[in-house]
């Protein structure tokens, strides 16, 4: 299946991850940060200039115009916060500092510092962000007065704890969310080896057993009538023909990389081909026979596969355990689901469910058959029920509901 490729907004192209790294480069004329680094320092620079506001009025009954465009510059280098995380904060402190010394307010660990700090936090080092959290908790003390406050440290000190600790909880949650991500990825591609591998297993079982009927059919009647040969080793020919082709198209899937496959050369088989390979499974010697009930309506794709491979699996093991058996398929539409059965009454029912047991105690290997069988109707919701008759032989009967949304119900 073609793996689509999202390509990200033009606005994000340039997001970075927590680390700091920065996307592909921007596109001509672009700027260098993003939408949401503009946002941060515009909504930073808001609210340092409303506390600084309130602080002038309530301390000197004035506002400094001086102080405001200072608090509003101090913003500006978060739009490199990104890019740049430690100069933006040098700069963002240098600035403060700045305005610190330049009008009478007291101005301490502003909106700004902690949005430049929390970002140093995230995407560096222990070193660099216990150096970068001590200068950032200092640096906004320096002021006209002589002294600091007490109540001054001691705020500044747990503002810079904060912010340590949010950056810190944040990377930890976000390095759980990648691992979950990971985690989720490979069992999605452990499923999908396995059913490819399933694919090949049916594939490889039926045609190869087909082939090697026909071969020997074509051999023992070397002497006697060619037509019967020719027309062996036609569906012969046929059979490894299909097989290589289905091998190949799945072989794709496990060769492509990242890049969008080609769509399959021929659909994938349905129920308009069970009459096929029931009549392969007659030249092939043994007697079968395709029986439909109900009103016959379009299926799914993928159900229309199902009931394929089921059937496809149930004539390959009937030709290798139940001998010179009579093998009936019966494929029954209803309103709201279909079904198929294929019952057999050959002396070597016996032998398949033995195999189908010591397959199933194994849990790999030769029990791909009945276990894929099984997987397959409960993908779609269904039940299948496999195991010898009391009369003698052995019955593989599936049941798969239909969706009206679809288009199963007419």
């Amino acid at each position: 299946m073609p793996i689509p490729t999202v390509r990200p907004a033009p606005e994000t192209s340039r997001a970075a991850g927590p680390a700091g790294a920065s996307g592909a480069g921007p596109s001509a004329g672009a700027p260098p940060w993003t939408r949401n680094d503009a946002l941060v320092a515009v909504g930073a620079a808001v609210l340092d200039l409303i506390g600084f506001t309130l602080n002038s009025q309530v301390e000197h009954g004035y506002v400094p115009p001086a102080g405001c465009v200072l608090v509003v510059v101090s913003a500006l280098p978060l739009l490199a916060r990104r890019r740049a995380p430690v100069l933006t904060l040098t700069a963002v402190l240098l600035l403060g500092l700045a305005l610190n010394l330049s009008v009478p307010v007291a101005q301490h660990f502003n909106m700004t510092a902690v949005v430049a700090l929390y970002t140093v936090v995230r995407s560096r080092g222990t070193a660099v962000a216990a150096s970068a959290t001590l200068v950032a908790v200092v640096m906004p003390l320096i002021e006209q007065t002589p002294r600091p406050r007490t109540v001054d440290v001691i705020g500044n000190g747990a503002a810079g704890v904060f912010v340590v600790v949010a950056a810190t909880v944040m990377n930890h949650w976000q390095r759980d969310i990648e691992a979950n991500r990971r985690l989720l990825t490979d069992r999605a591609l452990a499923a999908e080896r396995r059913r490819i591998a399933r694919e090949l297993h049916d594939i490889v079982a039926h045609h190869i057993t087909t082939m090697q009927l026909m071969a020997g059919g074509a051999r023992a009647n070397l002497a006697g009538d060619p037509e019967v040969v020719r027309d062996a080793l036609v569906t012969l020919e046929g059979s490894g023909r299909m097989a290589l082709r289905e091998m190949r198209q799945l072989l794709d899937v496990l060769r492509a990389g990242d890049e969008a496959e080609e769509e399959p050369t021929a659909p994938q088989p349905g129920v308009g081909d069970l009459a096929r390979i029931v009549g392969e499974s007659c030249r092939a010697g043994l007697e079968a026979e395709l029986e439909v009930r109900g009103e016959e309506h379009p299926l799914p794709p993928s159900v229309g596969l199902t009931v394929f491979r089921i059937v496809q699996e149930a004539l390959t093991n009937a030709r290798k355990y139940a001998g010179g058996a009579r093998v009936s398929v019966r494929l029954t539409y209803d309103t709201d689901a279909v079904a198929v059965e294929v019952t057999d009454d050959g002396a070597g029912a016996a032998s398949a469910a033995a195999g189908a047991g010591s397959a199933r105690r194994a849990g790999r290997g030769s029990g791909y058959g009945l276990v894929g069988m099984r997987e397959r109707a409960a993908l779609h919701g269904g039940t299948l029920e496999a195991g010898p008759l009391d009369a003698g032989g052995f019955r593989v009967s599936a049941r798969l509901p239909l969706r009206t949304e679809e288009g199963a119900l007419r």
